[in-house]
């Protein structure tokens, strides 16, 4: 069809004129135009031609040649391929072009099997290569451009006299239709071997693809019952129904009619399909239907229609005509169903030629006193072709199938999964991509379970489906789909129509691809617009592939200048624009002709949001964004160094310490370029605070140091953000040797600078820190717990800092016997991280708050199960400063167990992650180590290392800790028999745990000083 670009009207595609205004229809033909398509390729060659060139004379030859070229163009052609060109005495073929196919593939071989086996009746044998493959089509030059066409050759060329070899996609696409043996092929110019398929047999009736999984019905009852009811009402008033069930591929049309098939009783079922494509096929699903019915003779039909019905099954010449095979079809079944209910079930009639649609309404719209029910099998394009599908039947039934609801897709993996079980990140994956499709849902699982490799990809069967629907649009039609999936799977009309600004029947292709079940409207995120979804994200990841790279890089920048003036009011803005800039780019910078500007362009805005998110305290957002940014543009001058500097925090946050550390350093190398002694100072300090946390060959004394001397360099500067940064170092410093008082100090002086800067971020940071130098600090619980809590209001509403408030209050409760109220703490502070998708956070509050709680609690296993995951996290991150610690956790609740091999591991890992003046995790590590000692009855040196252990552990200000560290050495003593030095060791821990006001050890250790005291 042509439109109008005057009126709009709708013309017959050979029209030179508009039938409605007679304008001219020449500028309304479509302008050739390249596409990206996945097709399969066919290269078909003879064997041995050269030596049949000697042997026969040149006319002889030339007839023979024709003669193969005539029969093979032929058989390409039938099976819906396209020759592209002739070259010598081979033949190219592509299945795709001008249309793709759902089973192009598929097509293509039983192509490639007929050309091979029609060979031998011209004296020679062929050699046949068959891939699948994107390529670019609609070019001037050429019919299809990409490698799959150089795979398909090279295939050709493998071959053997006789042989068909597949390529891989395409005997993945075909697994169901053949038997194959795999082999490897080395092809020229490929680096790596090929896995091919040497075809061995191909099975005429399979499917183009068979369901991978038998799934269970689920979600179906409302459809069911409805088929259940309208086969009831033809059984009850002996009336023909028409019932058609709607629905996309793959979203269970064929489950719900074998489980409807089944609930049917004695009722003669039968069931034809229409084919997409092959000779005589229009009377093809009823011809089936008559095979599986009683001959027409022994039902008692009038002879006019047994002739009929003969003739249609081919046991005569002569043809009936378009009124009398209708007719005698209806008397056929009519009879039928005298003795028994009649359901027959057609499957995808959407391929249905009309006279076959025509045939179908004539029976259900003549049939009188036959309990008959026509159930009607399609996908919604069925409407297009037949707009007036059973309107206006009393008789008839529509339904479309919805996909599944998530609760149901739920319900169906967890069926297909069975005993089997998949990580619950990948069925998330799994069940977010299918999207309620079962078949999707099937494949997509199969796949997973056939690879292992835990990808979530989308199958090929799939992307040939939805591919070939969307090539099947009119041009128009696909056009708009098309600018759509630009914008994304939620798209604008305006954006649309700016992509497209030749379309001038805008409304009517958008009402076109809602009726086919394309996309749907949807609520619109900008005012004074329309919006539409996409029915599936992989249909409009299907439309958007269908593009060229340089159409992308075009409407992405488009889109992106429309966006800037239409988008004002969004407030992902900067990200949105950034992203369709970024994209436009990269396609650039893929085709070999990136332009710096608009790469320039792009990360400003990403740099943007990047530091919004960095502001908020989304650090992974911030990072991410920050990193396209980046990539994009070379940081230059004092921006730059600033934004390397939050890019670097943001990436210390979220654990990704070697590459914070590779941007500070970046920074720093800028900086030095700057001229600014104080931007260069304040990079050093930025610098030093991300090695505490990676590099022990930096000590906590070294970065107290160096945070001192910075802020006596910068004190006359009035550089607040370079003053906040050594502050932040020497704070950080003090947290490393756990001088808490002093850590204390420092961040009141981070939290002055960071205010006078207006840096928030930095602000709110100090403030996360300080709640737990109080708790951890010497301050007594009686003096630490209220201001904890009084903290805790201050900041309440405030999410992330009240995260930080709530984990010291767990703490003060846990000394105090009241595990419960902890844990709910840690619950609360937990589900903020949870929701902040904070996940260094989770690991710190699993490892440094949850398993000290369980571990006053009495249960040593359930420290173990919080601190192992938070170890092993910062173990992969090569994160030094916190593992130090948590390891040396792990090994006491490990040693608590009994686990001692175990146990001596980890306190091995604390000792190599800590700096010499990490004093908390040199002395717990110690102590740990001492008991292993004189588990192994080396005393002596047990006591040695118990006492460094506590000496080591004095140097810190952590009474609580400095009581744990002693019980290690009142363990020694027990162990050598030395009752009386325990109980003199067990009273030097007993009085700081007194002093820290830890009721809980203070019991517990009274109490095993008073076993100790009556065991002298």
């Amino acid at each position: 069809m042509l439109t109008c670009p005057s009126c709009g009207r709708e013309n017959p595609a050979d029209s030179r004129f508009c039938n409605a205004c007679g304008a001219d229809l020449a500028a309304a033909e479509p302008a050739a135009r390249e596409y990206r398509k996945v097709v399969t390729v066919l290269f078909c060659d003879v064997v041995g031609s050269t030596a049949l060139g000697e042997s026969t004379d040149p006319e002889a030859l030339r007839t023979l040649l024709g003669r193969y070229f005539d029969g093979m163009k032929a058989i390409v052609e039938r099976h819906g391929g396209s020759v592209e060109k002739f070259i010598g005495d081979a033949v190219m073929a592509v299945f795709g072009v001008p249309q793709l196919h759902e089973d192009d593939a598929l097509r293509a071989v039983r192509a490639a099997v007929e050309m091979r086996d029609a060979l031998p009746e011209l004296g020679v044998q062929a050699r046949i290569g068959v891939n699948t493959g994107e390529v670019v089509v609609g070019t001037e030059e050429r019919l299809a451009t990409g490698d799959a066409v150089n795979v398909a050759a090279r295939l050709e060329q493998s071959a053997g006299a006789g042989e068909v070899l597949l390529g891989p996609e395409t005997a993945r696409l075909v697994r169901d239709a053949v038997e194959t043996e795999e082999l490897q092929l080395e092809l020229k110019g490929k680096s790596e071997p090929l896995a091919a398929h040497r075809l061995l047999a191909l099975h005429e009736e399979a499917p183009a693809f068979a369901r991978r999984l038998d799934a269970p019905l689920v979600g179906r009852g409302r459809e069911l019952r409805r088929l259940q009811e309208a086969f009831a009402q033809a059984v009850d008033d002996r009336s023909c129904q028409l019932f058609t069930l709607l629905g996309a591929a793959g979203v269970g049309k064929s489950r719900l009619t074998a489980e409807f098939l089944g609930s049917v009783g004695d009722a003669t079922v039968v069931r034809g399909r229409c084919l997409p494509y092959g000779e005589g096929i229009t009377y093809w699903p009823v011809i089936e239907i008559l095979k599986q019915l009683p001959p027409a003779t022994d039902l008692g039909l009038e002879p006019a229609a047994v002739s009929v019905i003969e003739r249609l099954l081919g046991e005569d010449d002569a043809a009936g005509s378009s009124e009398e095979i209708p007719w005698a079809v209806r008397k056929l079944l009519e009879q039928a169903a005298e003795s028994r209910p009649v359901v027959a079930v057609f499957d995808d009639i959407h391929w249905g030629e009309p006279t076959f649609l025509d045939l179908l309404e004539h029976v259900s719209d003549l049939s009188r006193a036959a309990p008959i029910l026509l159930l009607c099998i399609a996908r919604p394009e069925l409407l297009d072709k037949r707009q007036g599908w059973g309107g206006g039947k009393l008789n008839a039934t529509t339904l479309l199938l919805e996909p599944l609801s998530s609760a149901e897709t739920d319900e169906l993996l967890e069926r297909l999964l069975g005993d089997s079980a998949l990580e619950s990140d990948l069925q998330r994956r799994i069940r977010d991509a299918a999207e309620g499709n079962p078949l999707f849902l099937e494949e997509m699982v199969g796949l997973v379970q056939d690879s292992g490799d835990g990808e979530v990809a989308v199958p090929g069967t799939i992307q040939a489906l939805l591919a070939a629907r969307i090539d099947q649009l009119e041009p128009a039609e696909r056009g708009v789909l098309e600018r759509g999936s630009v914008e994304g799977r939620v798209f604008h009309r305006g954006a649309v129509q700016a992509l497209t600004p030749e379309e001038t029947q805008m409304e009517t292709r958008l009402n076109g691809l809602v009726r086919k079940e394309l996309v749907r409207p949807d609520k619109a995120q900008l005012p004074g617009e329309d919006a539409y979804r996409f029915r599936h994200l992989l249909i409009r990841d299907a439309a958007y592939e269908a593009l060229p790279k340089a159409t992308r890089a075009e409407l992405h920048e488009r889109f992106a200048t429309w966006l800037e003036e239409h988008g004002l009011g969004l407030v992902e803005l900067d990200e949105i624009v950034g992203y369709h800039l970024e994209q436009a780019h990269r396609y650039q910078a893929e085709l070999g002709g990136a332009d710096a500007e608009l790469g320039r362009r792009a990360a400003d805005r990403l740099t943007a949001a990047g530091l919004r998110s960095h502001a908020a305290g989304d650090d992974n957002a911030a990072a991410k964004l920050l990193v396209r940014a980046v990539s994009l543009a070379e940081p230059v001058g004092r921006e730059g160094v600033e934004l390397l500097f939050q890019l670097g925090w943001s990436l210390l946050w979220c654990a990704e310490f070697a590459d914070a550390r590779a941007r500070y350093e970046q920074a720093l190398a800028l900086a030095q370029t700057v001229g600014d002694p104080a931007l260069e100072l304040r990079a050093q300090c930025e610098l030093a605070y991300q090695r505490t946390t990676t590099d022990v060959s930096l000590t906590a004394e070294e970065a107290v140091a160096m945070g001192h001397e910075a802020v006596k360099e910068l004190a006359q500067t009035g550089d607040e953000r370079a003053l906040a940064a050594a502050w932040n170092l020497v704070a950080m410093g003090e947290n490393l040797r756990a001088h808490w008082e002093s850590v204390q100090v420092a961040l009141e002086h981070l939290v002055e600078h960071a205010a006078r800067a207006g840096d928030k971020r930095l602000e709110t940071d100090a403030l996360h820190h300080l709640p737990p130098s109080l708790f951890w600090g010497p301050s007594p619980l009686s003096e630490a717990l209220p201001r904890a809590e009084a903290h805790l209001e201050r900041v309440r509403g405030k999410k992330s800092l009240e995260a930080s408030a709530l984990r010291p209050l767990a703490g003060f409760r846990a000394m105090q016997g009241r595990f419960d109220e902890a844990r709910e703490f840690l619950a609360r502070s937990g589900a903020i991280h949870e929701e902040l998708a904070n996940q260094q956070a989770l690991q710190t509050l699993a490892g440094f708050w949850a398993a000290p709680l369980e571990m006053l609690a009495g249960d040593p296993a359930a420290a173990e199960a919080e601190l192992r995951p938070a170890c092993e996290y910062f173990q992969t991150r090569g994160e030094q400063g916190l593992l130090s610690t948590l390891a040396a956790f792990l090994a006491d609740a490990l040693y608590e167990q009994g686990r001692f091999d175990e146990a001596e591991r980890w306190a091995t890992v604390s000792r190599e992650a800590a700096t010499s003046d990490d004093y908390n995790a040199q002395g717990t590590g110690r102590a740990i180590e001492a008991k292993l000692l004189a588990r192994r009855e080396q005393f002596d040196e047990a006591e040695a290392v118990a006492r460094q252990a506590i000496e080591l552990v004095n140097r810190s200000d952590e009474l609580d800790t400095q009581a744990q560290v002693r019980l290690g050495l009142v363990e020694v003593y027990r162990l050598a028999g030395r009752t009386e030095d325990a109980v003199a060791a067990l009273d030097d821990a007993i009085a700081l745990f007194e002093r820290k006001g830890n009721i809980v050890m203070t019991e517990r250790s009274r109490a095993l000083r008073d076993a100790l005291s009556a065991g002298c």
